[in-house]
Order: structure tokens, then sequence, then C-alpha cells
């Protein structure tokens, strides 16, 4: 079974209201590339991926005339995809959802949101007092049926720590840490959500974008630790901690060579930012499962840098690389691709 999950840089404006795909030379929300060229490299990379299910980050819109879900299949039969079917759970109010994409045929999915005293609702304190913070993107929690076994997938979109809005380094600074707190606010509710299904026994893959990674900004120092290592539980015992092998190296060697999953055009002088901000993390349990991670990283990987259709297609769709998690529920690991 391969799981996937994608950041795809405003999917949104590739629509029209109708969820019909707007392929023309418009421009897209990807400086130089058009619509045309942004959904083609989407279905090239998609068809690449051949994942069993897809958690789509910044999937199209659903409220009023708009449709996530018709935008999508309709998007995935046109690119000829077998994860041909959309679902979508609680809905965003910032255009930009949480989907699933799967194929009907391996994988049975439903939303299935829980509750619990440690994590009730999408309504969270983001510190002392009584500021309370909503999720704006609310994770995307299902239940799974693949290959005869279950398991549960969260998607995840976490708040972003960029300083939107700031005027002056005072602006900035104090938008970056409040920010910061929103987002550790949301790890702590997802961490707390980890905790209620390790303690069920269940089968679980956390899986999106976290705007977040061990030691990327200087707020980080005022909090102590990132939202990542929150919602793996480092420092917890083995039994209680999740696993994702690329957490883990930013974690254990914080000055060498970091994987990365995004790159970013950043003013003033327009230089190109690398940074880990997408996982997959999995219970101690699927450890048994023969997991293998991979970062879709077109100057990372030597395979998918020598595919020169796939490169462009990545460099031309989002700002963000997939990651895919291949799980084998019988332990057996598949020959290296």
């Amino acid at each position: 079974m391969r799981l996937a999950t994608w950041n795809v840089a405003w999917f949104d404006r590739l629509f029209d209201d109708a969820g019909v795909m707007l392929h023309d030379e418009g421009d897209s929300a990807r400086h130089g590339i058009t619509r045309a060229q942004q959904l083609d490299g989407i279905a090239v990379v998609m068809q690449a991926l051949d994942a069993d299910g897809i958690v789509v980050v910044e999937a199209p819109d659903t409220g009023g005339k708009r449709s996530g879900v018709r935008a999508l299949e309709g998007f995935a039969a046109r690119a000829g995809l077998r994860a041909r079917e959309a679902l979508i759970g609680f809905h965003s109010h910032t255009q930009q959802e949480i989907a699933f994409l799967h194929d009907p045929e391996c994988i049975r999915a439903r939303h299935d949101p829980r509750e619990s005293a440690r994590a009730p609702r999408f309504d969270l304190k983001a510190g002392r007092g009584e500021t309370r913070i909503s999720w704006s993107k609310p994770p995307l929690e299902l239940a799974i049926e693949a290959e005869g076994v279950a398991l549960r997938l969260i998607g995840v979109h976490a708040k972003s720590k960029a300083p939107h809005g700031a005027q002056n380094p005072g602006d900035l600074r104090r938008i970056a840490i409040e920010n910061r707190r929103k987002q550790l606010a949301q790890c702590g509710w997802l961490r707390a959500r980890v905790e209620d299904h390790l303690a069920a026994g269940d089968s679980l893959v956390v899986m999106g974008d976290f705007n977040d990674g061990p030691g990327l900004d200087a707020q980080e120092r005022l909090f102590g630790r990132s939202g990542v290592e929150i919602v793996l539980g480092e420092g917890e015992p083995p039994e209680r901690r999740l696993h994702d092998p690329h957490a883990q190296l930013a974690l254990s060697q914080p000055i060498a060579a970091q994987p990365a999953t995004a790159r970013f055009a950043v003013p003033p002088d327009w230089r190109i930012l690398s940074a880990l901000l997408d996982y997959a993390m999995v219970s101690p349990d699927l450890m048994g499962w023969a997991p293998r991670w991979r970062i879709w990283h077109p100057f990372d990987d030597p395979a998918i840098y020598a595919d020169t259709e796939l490169r462009e297609a990545l460099l031309a769709a989002s700002d963000h690389f997939p990651v895919t998690l291949d799980l084998d529920p019988t332990g057996n690991t598949p020959a290296a691709d």
C-alpha cells in the first residue's frame, strides 16, 4: 500500500466554480507558470506517484458554488489516475482544503473524526489566559481499510509561522511569535489525538504539511521545541512515539545536510530556501509493516533528477514535493526502486 502527502500550491486557482479545469495560458498562483503548465505538472507527478491514497494539502475549495470533491474527481478522470475518488472532511474557510484522493478498488476510506477529553474540539488554548484559536484548516481524520487491515490516518495542514503583514522588525517578531504560539497549540491538539489512538491500539499514520521542523526558526528557542517534536512524542517511551526518519535525521544531526520537502524564493533577493515541512509519521506497530519513505525532491533524488519530464513537472506543480510512505502488512521489504 502506498500513501502519499503533497501540498499542491493553490490547487483551487486552477478550477472554475463548476469544478472545470482552467487549462489555459492564464497565470497560476505560481510565478511564471501558466495554469495549463501547473495542471499538466500535477498530472505527471500524480501519475508517477501511483499512490493508493494521497493526502492533498491546499486542495480545491469547498463552499458556496465550489466543490473540492467535484474538482478533484474531474481532475483525476482527466489525468487517468487510479486514485480517482475524493473525500473532504470539515471544510476550511481559506480556499485550501485537506482532501484524500484514493483508489476505491484498493482502499475504503471514511471521514471519522473523534472527540475526547484530551482533544475535544478544534478550539484550542494558545497560551496563558483565555486566548483561544481555531483550526483554519481542520485535520482530516479518516478510518481506512486496505489489504484486509484497518488503520487511522490524520491529514494535517498546520498554521504557517510566516510573519505576513509585518511592517517593521518589531511587527515581524511579534507576528512570528504569535503564529508560532498558534502552531504549537495545534500540534498539542494533534499530540492529544495521537495519544488517544495509541491508547486504543490503533495503527496510525499522521501526514501532511506541518509548516515546521526542528531548528527552522529563532522563535523555537523561546518555546523549547518544535511542533513536529511535540506530535512525534519526543522524550516519551518508545511505545508512545511516532516515527518519521526524515524528522529523526533533522533532530539527531542538526548541523548536517538535511532532507527537504519544499523550496521557496525568499525576498528581498529571492534566493532559494529549502525546508523540511512535510512528514509521514507512523505509530510503533507500523514499523513492522516494512515502511519505506521517499521525498520526491528533484534535486535530492538522482532517479527523479534523471527523469526530465518528472523533474520539470515537480518544479512547475508546487513549491512542495510529495512524500510517499509504502506499507506492507505482511512485513515483506520490497526491492528498491
